[in-house]
């Protein structure tokens, strides 16, 4: 489990994350709500220990983050996988050279044995075969699946998604929400999602999150945050929903 009690962070005397306190549950898909400005990106940050925080306390399967270091912290960082609102393919790279990249930067694998892995990402994604291609030969669908095959490379328990169905028709946001569901049954791990996008978190999410001038106003199962009487967490979810 992940837990965050009374996380607090500011910019240049700006109150960003103002006393959060969130558990993110194991193996479960957790969604931070939140409009531009929430929070949301800084407090994933702090979570992957990119970030220090000013006050509070980050908690790792028990271990607290901010008093990690070296090694330690660097081991805690593999725990996450990270998945990039815009995919974050190198153009300059082919699908096989993209995926491989974090085996040939924190592995000893030979070439053989990491053409095998990124074989077996793609086949786990839905893409067989398309290791040659260019990033710039891909739809935005296809974009998000090796991006995806690049996070979960190096066998993280957690997958971080910012905004993952940011920019794409709803045809192809329902496959990417049912890819999220589908890598979190297969791979038992913890999904985190950053989003605005309110109908996508109730299709897929375990746990939901509001986040709110640095606070969390509302969290729980979806069927809870539907009857919560927080007024942003109500105006939010009505306009979210087309009401």
């Amino acid at each position: 489990m992940i837990k965050i009690v009374d996380l607090h962070k500011s910019f240049a005397g700006k109150k960003i994350l103002n006393g959060v306190n969130l558990e993110i549950p194991d193996k479960k898909i957790t969604v931070i709500l939140g409009g531009s400005g929430s929070g949301k990106s800084v407090l994933i940050k702090h979570i992957m220990g990119l970030l220090k925080q000013d006050s509070g306390h980050i908690y790792i399967d028990g271990e607290e983050l901010s008093t990690a270091r070296g090694k330690d912290l660097v081991a805690i960082r593999k725990k996450f996988g990270m998945l990039f609102q815009y995919s974050a393919l190198f153009d300059s790279m082919n699908v096989r050279e993209n995926i491989s990249f974090p085996l040939k930067e924190h592995t000893k694998l030979s070439k053989k044995e990491i053409s095998a892995i990124v074989s077996e990402k793609l086949k786990l994604v839905g893409l067989e075969g398309i290791e040659e291609l260019s990033p710039a030969d891909l739809s935005g669908g296809m974009q998000k699946r090796v991006a995806l095959a690049r996070a979960i490379v190096l066998k993280p328990q957690n997958i971080v998604y910012d905004e993952p169905t940011s920019g794409l028709d709803p045809l192809m946001s329902k496959q990417v929400d049912d890819l999220i569901v589908d890598m979190s049954n297969k791979l038992k791990i913890t999904s985190i999602i950053i989003s605005h996008a309110i109908p996508s978190a109730f299709r897929i999410a375990d746990k939901i999150a509001v986040l709110y001038q640095g606070k969390i106003v509302a969290d729980g199962p979806p069927e809870e945050i539907l009857k919560s009487t927080n007024e942003y967490v109500k105006d939010f979810l009505d306009t979210g929903f087309g009401k």
